[in-house]
């Protein structure tokens, strides 16, 4: 088998793997420690051609951690998972990871890590100190979960001990020493000329990231809420967090109060705050006031036509009382001022007969930029619907032409097409041209567009 994997070193990695571990963990973990060392000693560049080859050799060694040495020693394996996750910063340095494959394989060994902890059992200051260290190393993120999952581990005492040296981190300064590098000083003992700002902010942010972990993991609602000053707490966005862990705390009076203290920007008319929005419907929800979460939701669907919000708002009202508020919000629907947002709405409820009319009577108003919404909409309506389903297709293709857009020529040609399959389909054009009308218009005036026509059959 050695011979046979000659030229392939993932093969002969995993042989080698699978030998160590008919011999004890021990020889495994061996064998895992030394392909570590080599990894981070590493400085070649990895760019996306060579990425799978280094993400298959990561997952290699995180599954053999977990599969062939934690099993039968949780202790040896949690060793080798720190040191696995220890590999990141070196290895981001040197790695293209625009498609988020290697980062990937660092969350999954996060968990990993807290399920080893757990079996392991190590005592939970040590395993705090280790979880520190980490912390203010997460340069890349790869410690983001991480006190989620070792918070089992941890327990009370852990946490405590995790939260005392935040709290003494918060009190130290960082400096600048007389090289430029960066040094820590007890705070107050350094000149401000000699404080490093940004420095400083990163590690508020590592410590304020990680008191509110600890918070929740402990159930310390006002230790959460105390992370954020008052301004902050006006925020949307934060409000809704302080307000849901008050909601889950029995705490709902408060909770409405700290949502309608927020400041919101001054187009929030236009497009809600979900996550606020959300929060406020359900602390309204319960201290019982359901008229006004109701009216809260209905605000929702109509500055944003949310359809979350409205099968929500219509589960919610009595027999028979649902279909005429749904038709109601329908017609609201087809008379939304944004005429894309009206369509996609209207396909995804669905209620394409609506979409159609709406598409036969707005075509004009359609941006034909935004494939990404016209196209599913397209599509949808093409069996019962293909006048309307044509016009969408259209302005697609009239939007690459005219803005040339050539990386789009391709579905454009395939647009056209489409629409030439629907053309028999249609019996009455209405206002606006038949399709071999409209396609002698396109090579009029598009007719220099090679890479378009070329595509056509």
């Amino acid at each position: 088998m050695i011979e046979i994997s000659t030229g392939n070193t993932t093969a002969k990695r995993r042989l080698r793997l699978e030998l160590a571990s008919e011999e004890s963990p021990a020889a495994v973990a061996r064998e895992i420690r030394k392909r570590l060392a080599t990894i981070a000693r590493s400085r070649s560049f990895v760019d996306w051609r060579n990425r799978r080859t280094l993400v298959d050799d990561l997952d290699m060694q995180r599954r053999a951690i977990v599969d062939k040495v934690a099993k039968d020693d949780p202790v040896e394996g949690l060793d080798l998972m720190w040191r696995f996750m220890a590999l990141a910063g070196s290895i981001f340095e040197r790695c293209d990871d625009s498609s988020g494959t290697v980062i990937g394989i660092f969350d999954h060994a996060a968990n990993d890590l807290g399920e080893i902890a757990k079996a392991a059992r190590p005592a939970p200051k040590r395993l705090a100190d280790d979880a520190f260290q980490a912390l203010i190393d997460n340069g890349y993120g790869q410690y983001d979960s991480l006190l989620q999952v070792l918070a089992p581990a941890l327990g009370q005492a852990g946490l405590e001990h995790l939260k005392q040296r935040m709290i003494t981190l918060s009190k130290e300064s960082v400096r600048k020493s007389s090289d430029g590098e960066r040094c820590t000083a007890t705070h107050g003992s350094g000149s401000p000329d000699h404080v490093d700002a940004p420095a400083e902010r990163s590690r508020a942010s590592t410590v304020r990231q990680a008191l509110t972990k600890i918070a929740d993991a402990q159930g310390d609602v006002d230790a959460f809420i105390a992370q954020y000053d008052g301004q902050t707490r006006k925020i949307p966005n934060i409000a809704a967090q302080i307000a849901r862990r008050l909601l889950a705390a029995d705490r709902a009076e408060e909770a409405l109060q700290t949502l309608d203290t927020t400041e919101h920007r001054d187009d929030a008319w236009d497009w809600p705050d979900f996550a606020w929005e959300d929060a406020r419907i359900e602390v309204l929800d319960a201290l019982g006031r359901g008229d006004e979460a109701q009216a809260d939701r209905w605000s929702c669907f109509e500055r944003a036509l949310s359809i979350p919000h409205l099968r929500a708002y219509l589960r919610r009202l009595p027999d028979f009382d649902d279909f005429e508020a749904e038709e109601r919000a329908l017609d609201y629907a087809q008379s939304y001022e944004n005429p894309l947002r009206a369509l996609s709405f209207l396909v995804l409820w669905p209620a394409l007969d609506r979409a159609s009319a709406l598409t036969i009577r707005s075509a004009a108003a359609l941006d034909g930029n935004h494939y990404e919404l016209l196209t599913p909409a397209a599509d949808a309506m093409a069996g019962k619907y293909p006048l309307a389903a044509t016009l969408v297709f259209r302005s697609m293709i009239d939007f690459a032409l005219t803005h040339r857009r050539s990386s789009r020529y391709k579905h454009a040609a395939r647009h056209l097409m489409a629409c030439s399959s629907l053309a028999s389909a249609i019996e009455d054009f209405g206002v606006y041209e038949p399709h071999d009308a409209y396609e002698a218009r396109l090579r009029r005036e598009h007719g220099r567009k090679s890479s378009f026509w070329s595509v056509i059959r």
